[in-house]
């Protein structure tokens, strides 16, 4: 959530960020009912403040039929305003949510073809087997039993590839705690409170990716950025222990609303996956660094496995809703011959911690909103997909990146 003051100064600005974004926001209305609601604020607060004196009166003696019927009165218009209220919050907090980060000045404007490339690492070169037939080659994965339990786009992970998959975790595990990041599992559900706060509020209904438990304010999580999120909600955190630098491991269940169309065949899109998250809570000026640092520590991880890919930093109709600014890095697609979303790293400044209260004690003990940011270090079933394309040998076996043989026993290939 943005500042409101913020709004009130720049209420233009808001406006076409938040049109840039593909976000339809009525500024002009929100303003005119802060302005409504401020008015029967400080009109209530009279009232309280006349009805505290009244009854200070009433303690001298005994009251007039005068000041019985006063007191009724004041009572009366501050229940009427407080009902007033009320439904003006409810209406504010609303819109208020309708309205997504700003953007940052260099962040391109446009839909996802006015993406811009940043960064460009290893070689254009195509002919592969497609992911998904090598795997079942080998009866490394089973849709069609993951179907039976469980629903379409679910699967089970068997023999060698579940344990190539173990390994990469266990790479990247250590690849980004040498990075300073602090390793943490995390709650597999939220509650109401942390999943909105984090800001991931859909275009529309129909783009909802969430799995909501029936009669509970819990939600699986989608990523383990909503929980880290959430960590520090409602708390100050000392300017001297900034930054915090953490390692989230979870699963992440996503309904995968609204990307029918997109590149879907096999592990690339699914209901349920596991991923390694880093995370950080930064100074606000400190932000902006982080966010390079982020995208830096995903590049040489993906360097040391052997992955050819570009960055892009993505345009301004692509972003979602906390992010101020974000990079994907898309690994080439030897199957495809084309780039495919690898990971991703978003600086959302203070729009999630404003929503959970995390805050920061400067030196001179101010105390102000702090920055949040993420990226993903792997995502397991998106990174077998893009080994299985290119460390894969015409008899069927499958090359192990150097980097991984160390936690597959030693072993090269499989």
């Amino acid at each position: 959530m943005l500042d409101i003051q913020f709004i009130r100064d720049n209420p233009e600005l808001v406006a076409e960020k938040s049109k840039q974004k593909g976000y339809k926001v009525d500024i002009g209305h929100l303003l005119e009912l802060d302005t409504e609601r401020r008015t029967r604020l400080t009109q209530a607060e009279e009232l309280r403040s006349r009805r505290n004196a009244q009854a200070a009166s009433l303690k001298q003696g005994r009251p007039t039929p005068e000041q019985i019927a006063a007191g009724k009165q004041l009572k009366e218009e501050i229940s009427a305003l407080e009902t007033e209220l009320k439904g003006m919050d409810s209406e504010y907090q609303a819109l208020m949510w309708t309205i997504p980060n700003i953007t940052k000045d260099d962040v391109p404007i446009g839909d996802e073809s006015a993406s811009v490339e940043v960064a460009r690492v290893g070689e254009q070169v195509t002919g592969a087997m497609d992911h998904l037939d090598f795997a079942l080659r080998r009866s490394w994965v089973d849709f069609e039993r993951g179907t039976k339990v469980a629903g379409p786009k679910f699967y089970y992970l068997k023999g060698d590839l579940a344990l190539l998959e173990n390994a990469i975790t266990q790479f990247a595990l250590n690849f980004i705690i040498a990075k300073d990041f602090t390793y943490m599992t995390v709650p597999h559900m939220v509650n109401g409170r942390i999943a909105t706060g984090t800001g991931f509020a859909p275009r529309s209904s129909e783009q909802s990716d969430e799995y909501f438990i029936k009669g509970e304010d819990l939600s699986l999580i989608a990523t383990a950025e909503i929980p880290l999120t959430g960590y520090h909600a409602d708390e100050i955190i000392d300017e001297a222990d900034l930054p915090l630098l953490y390692a989230g491991y979870s699963p992440c269940y996503r309904k995968e609303a609204g990307t029918y169309g997109k590149h879907t065949r096999g592990l690339f899109r699914v209901h349920q996956f596991n991923k390694l998250e880093m995370y950080a809570f930064t100074l606000p000026e400190d932000s902006a660094a982080m966010h390079e640092r982020i995208r830096a520590i995903e590049e040489e991880l993906w360097q040391a496995i052997g992955i050819p890919y570009h960055v892009i930093n993505i345009a301004s109709g692509d972003l979602g809703a906390p992010a101020a600014k974000k990079y994907d890095i898309e690994y080439w697609s030897k199957v495809d011959g084309a780039y495919r979303e690898l990971t991703s790293c978003s600086n959302c400044t203070d729009f999630q911690t404003r929503n959970l209260n995390i805050r920061v004690r400067r030196n001179d003990g101010t105390i102000e909103i702090l920055h949040s940011l993420n990226g993903t270090a792997v995502s397991l079933a998106r990174s077998l997909v893009v080994i299985l394309e290119h460390f894969q040998n015409d008899d069927g076996t499958l090359r192990i990146p150097a980097v991984l043989q160390p936690y597959m026993g030693g072993r090269t290939e499989i």
